[in-house]
């Protein structure tokens, strides 16, 4: 079977792409032609490359219209002019013609930003699924997109989210019911069967963020208000944010105001996240938006506690109290709330990662981008 995979991520990758990238190297292993096209395309990305080395066809959708059409552009009103992503439309456009798949995955970093690619596999009557990754409460379909999506959602083969908050709070918006919409979680980079032992004894809590440093969704500037509280400021602790982002000299600078430059460690990206959970004691997320934080599954599959914002899906894995501790909201009282329960039971943080490790099994499952990869196919069939 022929499958192209349009992803309309808008960096060279997310963590949006992980669960895509997993069935495109399920589908290619069972001997099935993959074909990826990427809004934000960098050839040397580690995970292009192994895409690649599977034998899974990878480019790029130039987004910069060609001399001629940016001319153009300059006599059009603002509503007429030729976007970027109509140009990257046009191209999907011409090679879907080509590669005549028997299925379109359009994989979008939120719910509505790859609408345009899955209108344009309606109108020419490719059959397509749509992934959402995210879905913000505030950030409803753009107006002049809102009939677009209805058609796209409604007439997509499927539709898959990584959470039941996500497909409610799609539905909302669009005020449709998508009977033919399902959950599937996002893979993970962690061992799966077993938790990792807990940390050696130290006299400093570690506490890791492991989001990217863009504050509108991860919310790192709320942590930061929390522990400059003058509580906090008495108790022994250390924070590594894990990621980058463009909001990293934001946040920064407000550690630096805020006093806490001393006690944060600025980590970057990195590649083994088993290793940051072998020397950190608790995950805390304090996310705004989310669909189910990969960092979340990772971090309880490893055997620890979070301490999280009720954001996306995260409550329908953390159990507050249990396996971990909520913030019903992402604001800076709501998580000082969350993270004072935490801290007051510290002692028992190894036997709450324990049963974490343990929920989280029961309700992921092993190998998320085989089984979205067995849906795919069931789908081609119908």
């Amino acid at each position: 079977m022929r499958f192209t995979i349009i992803s309309s991520c808008i960096l060279p990758w997310g963590g949006s792409e992980e669960l895509w990238a997993a069935a495109a190297l399920a589908l290619q292993a069972a001997g099935h032609e993959v074909t990826v096209l990427k809004t934000a395309f960098d050839a040397q990305h580690p995970r292009v490359q192994q895409l690649r080395g599977a034998g899974c066809t990878v480019s790029g959708l130039d987004p910069h219209p060609v001399l001629a059409k940016r001319v153009l552009n300059r006599m059009l009103p603002t509503h007429r002019q030729w976007t970027n992503v109509q140009h990257q439309v046009a191209q999907a456009e011409r090679q879907l013609r080509q590669l005549q798949p028997h299925l379109v995955i359009i994989a979008q970093g939120s719910n509505f930003d790859g609408v345009e690619f899955a209108d344009s596999c309606r109108r020419a009557r490719h059959p397509f699924v749509l992934i959402a990754q995210k879905a913000a409460d505030i950030f409803f379909p753009p107006a002049h997109q809102r009939t677009m999506a209805r058609l796209v959602y409604e007439a997509a083969r499927h539709c898959y989210f990584v959470s039941q908050h996500n497909l409610a709070v799609t539905q909302h918006q669009l005020g449709l019911a998508l009977a033919h919409a399902s959950v599937v979680p996002n893979p993970f980079n962690v061992p799966y069967a077993t938790a990792l032992p807990w940390p050696a004894a130290a006299d400093v809590v570690r506490l890791a963020c492991v989001a990217r440093l863009e504050v509108l969704d991860k919310g790192q500037d709320i942590l930061l208000q929390v522990l400059a509280l003058p509580k906090w400021q008495q108790r022994p602790w250390h924070l590594s944010f894990f990621g980058r982002g463009g909001d990293e000299p934001a946040l920064r600078d407000m550690a630096k105001l805020l006093g806490l430059h001393d006690r944060i460690t600025w980590a970057g990206q990195v590649p083994d996240i088993t290793a940051v959970w072998t020397g950190h004691h608790a995950l805390v997320l304090p996310s705004r938006y989310e669909g189910l934080p990969l960092a979340l599954v990772e971090a309880m599959l490893c055997g620890r506690p979070a301490i999280a914002t009720a954001a996306g899906g995260t409550a329908e894995l953390l159990q507050d109290n249990e396996t971990g501790f909520v913030a019903p909201a992402a604001t800076v009282a709501a998580l000082d709330e969350a993270l004072e329960r935490a801290w007051a039971r510290s002692a028992d943080w190894p036997s709450i990662g324990r049963r974490a490790a343990a929920h989280a099994r029961a309700q992921i499952p092993p190998d998320p981008g085989a089984l979205l990869s067995e849906h795919l196919l069931a789908l081609t069939h119908t």
